[in-house]
């Protein structure tokens, strides 16, 4: 692969690089970092790894550390439509020019890159890290690709760590029981850093605090030194080791969403305590006002569209408690698609005896798994279920189905959901 020369060219090396690929190992992020001159040491660090909830934990934050005036970067992924939505300041994506000067510092900085492909996430997180030190933030917030111990992104140092709900995901990287992954997870812990915990089964929890005794980590726990609860209002209370908050809106759907923003509020009174100022008024407009696309997220009416990227069986309960909650009685119309390197039967068994009906469709990606594959399997758990070729046909079926009263979900996959995504904004562009 050649170097590029111009921003545009640098966007195209970017997008030629594996996107599926994963090598875990911090060593290459580290070589690029250094040769960088170390932009992740110029910017304080708030870093999140869990299973599910990251990436609103890290809305929330992020949105309340931008409402208390400090310039913030995030960096989340996967992305949904464009991968300019992995590289946020104070909310707005980075731009293409931005980001192709970005690729170019770095490409010239550590020309190894270019003999020696990185990953795409290894790549990206230092582009991130580069391109925030660059702009001059005041904070970073950045979500673990995978894992934690192995991920990119622990190769920044962090004022303060969190670590969501654990459950059972890219077991062929991270371990086939809850210690092993949340060991995986706890690898993000720093010597003397304190780590917010949600709620965990015990086996998880073990392995969380065995680390964190090791390490000599303060631990945050949820339901012991933090907690939040909805009010017959639909507001919130937020009660943690210093602060006690009442009156909280969420700006996020769903009833888990509580355990988000009490984890993101634990983090900005950690962050406070540590020198990065966050009053109650800034942690209250975070709630209120944060966006995070592609949860519980209505792209569309008559019928309702709806889009949530569960894609394992822990997120699949999650919706599930949120389709009960917000849309009882409402028929569901499930529109899906799968990897084929997910462990699918757990989230079909959860999700399509819940549903009116169930089209298949392939993702553009190549790690899809073909509709035809697991029909006969999907057939065992509801009678009505379709294989279509593509995501219109399917979607154009379950819309049908659903009439103007039911719900059209989207489901099982982020592909999916940024395929769903991309057709509605194409199609309510002017």
């Amino acid at each position: 692969m050649s170097a590029p020369r111009t921003p545009e060219e640098a966007l195209g090396f970017l997008s030629r690089l594996n996107p599926s690929g994963i090598k875990l190992g911090l060593t290459r992020v580290r070589e690029a970092l250094s040769a960088l001159g170390h932009p992740e040491r110029r910017f304080p660090v708030l870093h999140v790894a869990g299973t599910n909830g990251k990436g609103s934990t890290c809305a929330f934050a992020a949105t309340a550390l931008q409402a208390a005036g400090h310039r913030v970067g995030l960096y989340t992924s996967p992305h949904l439509v464009r991968i300019n939505e992995r590289i946020r300041v104070d909310g707005e994506d980075i731009s293409d020019a931005d980001f192709g000067r970005a690729i170019l510092d770095v490409l010239e900085r550590y020309p190894s890159a270019v003999a020696e492909p990185m990953t795409y996430f290894e790549f990206g997180t230092v582009v991130a890290l580069w391109h925030f030190a660059r702009v001059g933030v005041d904070v970073g917030v950045l979500e673990t690709g995978l894992g934690g111990r192995l991920d990119a992104t622990t190769a920044a140092p962090s004022l303060v760590t969190a670590i969501t709900p654990v459950s059972f995901d890219h077991m062929e990287y991270l371990g086939n029981t809850l210690a092993s992954i949340a060991g995986e997870k706890a690898g993000i812990l720093k010597p003397g850093v304190p780590c917010v915990v949600a709620r965990q089964e015990p086996e998880a929890l073990e392995s969380i605090e065995a680390h964190a005794r090791a390490l000599g980590v303060p631990l945050w726990v949820e339901g012991r030194d933090f907690s939040a609860d909805t009010l017959d209002d639909g507001g919130l209370t937020y009660r943690g080791p210093g602060w006690r908050l009442e009156g909280l809106r969420i700006s996020l759907r769903g009833p888990h969403q509580v355990q988000n923003a009490a984890v993101a509020l634990a983090c900005l009174e950690a962050l406070d305590a540590r020198g990065v100022a966050v009053t109650a008024d800034a942690a209250r407009a975070g709630l209120g006002s944060a966006r995070w696309p592609g949860r519980l997220e209505e792209a569309g009416q008559g019928p309702t569209v709806l889009l949530d990227g569960a894609h394992n069986p822990a997120g699949v309960a999650v919706l599930l408690a949120s389709l009960r909650a917000l849309y009882a009685g409402r028929p569901v119309h499930c529109v899906f698609g799968v990897v084929a390197d997910k462990d699918r039967g757990p989230m079909m068994r959860a999700l399509f005896p819940a549903c009116a009906s169930v089209q298949l469709t392939p993702l553009d990606t190549p790690r899809s798994l073909a509709p035809a594959a697991y029909l006969d399997e999907a057939r065992a758990l509801t009678p009505d279920v379709a294989a279509w070729p593509d995501v219109d046909a399917a979607l154009a079926e379950a819309r049908r189905r659903a009439g103007m009263d039911g719900i059209v979900l989207c489901t099982g996959s982020l592909f999916l959901v940024g395929m769903v995504r991309a057709r509605m904004e194409r199609t309510s562009a002017p």
